[in-house]
């Protein structure tokens, strides 16, 4: 007995769906095993060739120094493996380019060799850059954009988190040099609704130079800091340094933890220059001290306590050594001087603008400067 099966019934004309021609040739292209890279590549180097005849039928109209352009594009698209396959395609094509133009070598002139010779310092410079971003094991400039963007996502957990009306917290910072990168940092975080815990922390070195171990230590510091008691964050913090086991792996801090709720502060320092606080009552300045050694060097350190309470109008001022050291004078009196700055640039008020103000105010330009004011108003 066989079995049929119905067949439904067509409604109409079933319609070919057409692939548009770019799409099939880049499936053809895929299918082959040829990638977005190898296309870039060969891409380039047909431009190379449009260049090159185009020098070959108006050299007067085409000068060969135009083969620089594809070699600026090839070093911003092209993966570090193959980017040294097409400076030596260039290089064949410059050297044709030459022998074209003037029919021999003993014909180019000394401004042709010149120029020839420019383009060979730039390929080479290109090719050092490429081994260079072989590290990172990327192509082009995704490196740099890469190592820009873990910047940005790791400053963010500087930022204040939100506060209670009566709280206000300002920070400036200013790097060496007027870089993008300083060793000095700032981690904040609100762990509890009645909390507020900040760590300023400044690392061995200027600018570029402690830049990268600032990158690291900041989002380690980030993640410690709310996690752990206060009185456990600079412990935990300097044991972290000592594990990386760095050559120049110190680095010195001051951090506070404040109850929003009374304006009772615990503050401690790891070899950091001393906090100030400013009590509306009198207007004056004291320095907070605190004792506690460098981050980095000491195992199973202790961190002492300087505690105390915000009134209301009072502040608290902490900064790094860039805002009171100078070579040949003593910290204390960097320290005066700054606190004399202080209340001519405030002025007992301590409103948005303030701390970048009085870092501006202050400190070298050759040394990282970080300034932070908590005042309850």
């Amino acid at each position: 007995m066989t079995v049929q099966t119905a067949r439904r019934p067509r409604s109409g004309p079933r319609t070919a769906r057409r692939t548009p021609p770019r799409r099939r040739v880049a499936r053809t292209l895929s299918r082959r095993g040829w990638t977005v890279a190898h296309q870039l590549f060969a891409l380039l180097c047909l431009v190379v060739l449009v260049i090159v005849l185009l020098v070959f039928l108006a050299p007067d109209v085409m000068p060969f120094t135009s083969l620089m352009v594809p070699l600026l594009l090839a070093s911003l698209l092209l993966s570090p493996r193959q980017l040294p396959w097409f400076v030596g395609y260039l290089l064949v094509m410059l050297g044709l380019t030459l022998v074209a133009q003037k029919g021999d070598l003993g014909d180019i002139t000394t401004r042709s060799w010149g120029a020839a010779g420019i383009q060979l310092l730039m390929m080479a410079i290109v090719v050092v850059f490429s081994w260079r971003r072989a590290r990172l094991g990327v192509a082009g400039a995704t490196g740099e954009s890469m190592f820009v963007d873990l910047r940005d996502r790791i400053l963010k957990q500087g930022g204040i988190p939100a506060l209670p009306d009566g709280w206000h917290v300002e920070s400036a910072l200013r790097s060496a040099g007027g870089t993008a990168f300083a060793g000095d940092f700032v981690v904040a975080t609100r762990p509890a609704h009645d909390r507020l815990e900040i760590a300023l922390v400044d690392v061995s070195g200027k600018g570029e130079q402690a830049g990268t171990r600032a990158l690291l230590l900041s989002g380690a510091f980030g993640g410690l800091l709310g996690a752990l008691p206060p009185r456990d964050f600079l412990p935990a913090a300097n044991d972290y340094l000592l594990q990386q086991g760095w050559a120049e792996g110190f680095a010195t801090a001051i951090h506070i933890s404040v109850d929003l709720g009374t304006g009772g502060y615990e503050i401690r320092t790891a070899g950091h220059p001393p906090a100030a606080l400013r009590t509306a009552g009198s207007g004056r300045w004291t320095v907070l001290r605190s004792e506690g050694p460098i981050l980095g060097l000491l195992e199973d350190a202790e961190f002492v306590p300087v505690t105390g309470r915000l009134g209301r109008g009072d502040a608290v001022f902490l900064y790094t050594d860039g805002m009171v050291e100078e070579p040949r004078r003593d910290i204390d009196l960097g320290i005066d001087r700054m606190l004399g700055e202080a209340e001519q640039v405030l002025r007992g008020t301590f409103s948005r603008g303030a701390a970048a103000a009085l870092v501006d105010a202050l400190g070298s330009q050759e040394d990282d400067r970080a300034v932070l004011v908590i005042s309850r108003t």
